[in-house]
């Protein structure tokens, strides 16, 4: 049985969930610009509902929306939502991400910001838990689909974050460029200082700026993290 993880402000609670609480998540829930003041924000395959639970702690959007086509994350993001303080503005809609964009887009609503921990392995590593695949590779939302879905819900001023793979980099912005979702922020994030990038931290918007490139280690050795990653994640982990 999966233990509950206890941040500083709300538990995330994961028994019934693939996917489990990691640094990947919590990285994109802290690195994540809110600099906008965004009031609609979308987490798309929320999982336990962590980045949706971040953002309420980090923002006073009046809307937080999720979108999670597995019914066990989804039941557990929603007894996640209702067990937090910000319960009034969080929302889960069971579906996929394909039929929750074109319905959203036909009904013209728009997100100041988008989020999303995608899937990103490919189907060679598929392995025999359905759910942990669903959760984790690219058939059940290829980058694509997160990207076509994404630029029908993006607004004018809104932003896209996401976080991948690191060798992924370049063909995802290609994709997105195909999409008009245009890169203008990337953080390369590496374990320790002696070990190669393995995720970027991408954000995207419908409009072409400057880029901003910067890089993250995350620990000088085990379990001892660097003062940038402390800096980033302390209003989340309880050590921190």
């Amino acid at each position: 049985m999966s233990h509950p993880f206890v941040f500083k402000e709300f538990t995330i609670h994961q028994e019934n969930t693939a996917m489990k609480v990691g640094t990947d998540g919590v990285l994109l829930g802290a690195w994540c610009s809110i600099e906008s003041f965004p009031d609609t924000i979308l987490d798309i395959g929320s999982g336990t509902g962590l980045l949706s639970l971040q953002l309420a702690q980090r923002t006073d959007a009046l809307t937080i929306d999720a979108v999670e086509i597995n019914a066990a994350a989804y039941e557990q993001t929603v007894e996640n939502f209702e067990q937090s303080d910000w319960a009034d503005r969080l929302f889960c809609y069971h579906s996929s991400f394909q039929d929750f964009s074109e319905e959203m887009n036909e009904e013209a609503e728009e997100y100041d910001l988008i989020i999303s921990n995608p899937p990103f392995y490919t189907d060679a590593f598929e392995t025999k838990d359905s759910s942990r695949n669903t959760a984790r590779f690219t058939t059940a939302l290829p980058f694509e689909d997160l990207l076509v879905g994404v630029s029908k819900l993006l607004s004018d001023t809104g932003v896209f974050t996401t976080i991948i793979p690191f060798k992924e980099t370049a063909a995802f912005v290609k994709l997105a460029v195909k999409n008009n979702l245009f890169l203008h922020r990337v953080c390369s994030v590496r374990g320790t200082n002696n070990s190669e990038i393995k995720r970027s931290l991408l954000e995207f918007s419908v409009h072409k700026k400057e880029l901003i490139e910067t890089a993250l280690t995350i620990e000088i050795s085990r379990h001892v993290y660097t003062q940038e990653y402390i800096n980033l994640t302390k209003d989340f982990y309880l050590k921190m």
